[in-house]
């Protein structure tokens, strides 16, 4: 029983998943984040082009 105990304790793989899975949730908002900001300053870019042309 103590040799399972040791043998569950020492096992690393369950800890390598969950940082993969905090780095991968970590470039998901800062990918949204960019996103929305280059799509928020296009936009508003588009909009300044519309107004001049007319």
């Amino acid at each position: 029983m103590t040799r399972l105990l040791s043998r569950f304790m020492n096992d690393q793989s369950g800890a390598t998943a969950i940082e993969y899975g905090l780095i991968a949730a970590l470039i998901s908002v800062v990918c949204i984040t960019i996103m929305t900001s280059v799509g928020t300053n296009l936009k508003a870019k588009f909009t300044s082009v519309s107004n001049a042309l007319q």
